[in-house]
């Protein structure tokens, strides 16, 4: 949530921040109204409550002179009361502030490029050579189904569209992936972690799907639950309304969980294949740091989920977005393409992003720092999208022939 001490402090540069993440004038303009109407409201309110504590000073010493009280006790009353007013006033214009504030996204760090879209998206570097094929490379869905690998008719029968089954190698080939990967990210000091792939509107709010991203999740009828649409949720509100008393060194968290997302805005795209599913296996990487360190640790995550794909010899770049491209959440990010040759182009594997104290503010996660409560940074990124790796890999080590070898780092996994 935004920081709304920071908000008073520096309006002007926190809404031409907000200008380039793509939030409307409209928007911004009531945010403004409403928050010179609080802080005019507070002053007057603080001025009575000022006025209360010398009065009652003024009220003690005319009963020790004993001069007559009665005017200044009327007075005192009629302050009194005037105070209690302007309280239900403070609280109502402080609530609609907030919840005005909980739909707001995070501020883009300074140093993000300004940008509308992907289009303006910087690539800062490419790791890997794409290997030249001496025949045209097919797309994961036509060796998919070739190989009978992957059944999208069935997947449909069961569920609806952008559901499908893996059968034969590629189911085993998907949870071998599952199990380098945490064992790859528990190297870089990460901890393993299962937690439950359902959420709470609570914890979803303490993330920012609530309440702005809600038609993208699937409830469950007559809950207060959601299955989550990342592990990053229940990862990240593990330390939810608590106060860390030891964070000398960050809180490193990795999960597999089945990821669930309705793709309300995604419209006609991807509609063939499995690059944009209902339900995705995802392995997730979660840090919890002092503010001081964040910057450190985003670098370092970067690092374990591009070395990931080096180690399965997976051609990718990474890519630093713009201001129109960053996540709800994400102060900065920077997201992992991996070239898939079928398509003849890169397509996101895993988004790396630093949410600064956006998520910790909203989730009350604090870290004890001397006799100081502080907000924690928290950050998250893919490691990797399980079912994206999959068709890298399909289409990367496919042969002429229309089979798929495997990279030698799965070996031990199969």
């Amino acid at each position: 949530m935004l920081d709304l001490k920071a908000l008073e402090k520096n309006f002007d540069e926190i809404a031409a921040r907000l200008r380039t993440k793509g939030v409307e004038e409209e928007t911004l303009a009531k945010l403004k109204e409403l928050f010179e109407e609080y802080k005019k409201q507070k002053r007057a309110l603080e001025e009575l409550q000022a006025k209360q504590n010398s009065l009652s000073k003024l009220f003690g010493q005319y009963k020790r002179e004993g001069k007559d009280i009665n005017e200044l006790k009327r007075e005192l009353e009629i302050n009194k009361t005037d105070i209690a007013k302007l309280q239900e006033i403070v609280r109502d214009l402080e609530a609609k502030l907030k919840e005005l504030a909980l739909t707001i996204p995070n501020p883009p760090d300074p140093d993000v490029p300004v940008g509308k879209d992907e289009s303006d998206n910087v690539e800062l570097k490419r790791v890997l050579e794409p290997k030249s094929f001496d025949f045209e490379p097919k797309e994961h869905w036509e060796l998919g189904e070739k190989l009978g690998w992957i059944d999208f008719e069935r997947g449909v029968k069961l569920a609806k569209s952008r559901f499908s089954v893996l059968k034969k190698e590629a189911a085993r080939l998907e949870r071998a992936l599952i199990n380098f990967m945490l064992d790859h990210n528990r190297s870089y000091g990460f901890e393993e972690v299962c937690v439950p792939f359902m959420a709470n509107s609570t914890t979803l709010l303490g993330t920012g799907q609530l309440p702005k991203f809600e038609e993208d999740l699937f409830k469950v009828c007559d809950e207060d639950l959601y299955l989550i649409p990342t592990a990053e949720v229940p990862l990240t509100n593990l330390y939810q309304d608590e106060i860390i008393k030891d964070l000398d060194s960050p809180i490193k968290l990795t999960a597999y969980t089945p990821c669930f997302r309705k793709e309300a805005g995604s419209g006609g795209r991807d509609v063939r294949g499995m690059i944009r599913q209902h339900q995705f296996d995802k392995v997730e990487l979660v840090a919890i740091t002092r503010p001081e360190e964040s910057d450190k640790v985003f670098e370092e995550m970067v690092e374990c989920a591009s070395s990931l794909l080096t180690k399965l010899g997976l051609p990718h770049r990474h890519v630093m977005l713009c201001t129109g491209d960053l996540g709800f959440s994400a102060a900065k990010t920077i997201d992992l393409e991996v070239w898939l040759p079928g398509q003849g182009k890169y397509r996101e594997i895993s988004s790396i992003s630093n949410t600064r104290d956006f998520q910790a503010r909203r989730a009350r996660i604090r870290f004890k720092d001397g006799k100081k409560n502080r907000l924690v940074h928290t950050l998250n990124g893919s490691s990797l999208a399980v079912g994206r790796t999959l068709i890298a890999i399909m289409e990367n080590y496919q042969t002429k022939e229309g089979h798929i070898e495997i990279p030698k780092a799965l070996e031990p996994y199969l």
